[in-house]
């Protein structure tokens, strides 16, 4: 098994320098397991979110990676919680941290519209104010 930077995914899904693409696409498309860390992840949702891609998009890109048949993320729980909970209106980032949080009693922030989202999202755990 292999592990997978970010940038090797962002050509891949953005084919904006073709050589690379094409390293890219052999290495995916190939025949060995892959593992991709929900930290590549938070990273490459910010590279296709500069990128200028649509929230839409960029959940159906990370849908297509992990729908692949030799992926591996790990832990897969965390990545869809956030994923959910970003189609949902939040912000990657936060709900990454929260989805890493299940452990925890509550995530406490300052930020009231991460909080409120949380909540009208039933996110988990709680998002508490300080």
């Amino acid at each position: 098994m292999i592990t997978l930077d970010t940038n090797v995914l962002a050509r891949y899904l953005l084919k904006d320098d073709a050589a690379q693409f094409e390293k890219a696409q052999a290495i995916i498309e190939g025949p060995e397991t892959f593992a991709i860390p929900v930290t590549v992840c938070l990273e490459l949702v910010w590279v296709l979110e500069v990128s200028d891609c649509s929230r839409a998009d960029i959940a159906r890109a990370i849908r297509l990676l992990i729908g692949l048949p030799n992926v591996m993320v790990s832990p897969i729980e965390i990545l869809l919680n956030a994923l959910r909970w970003y189609e949902g209106g939040m912000d990657f980032a936060d709900a990454m941290h929260l989805a890493m949080s299940i452990e925890s009693e509550a995530l406490v922030t300052f930020d009231k519209d991460f909080a409120k989202l949380a909540k009208r999202l039933e996110a988990f755990p709680d998002v508490r104010l300080v």
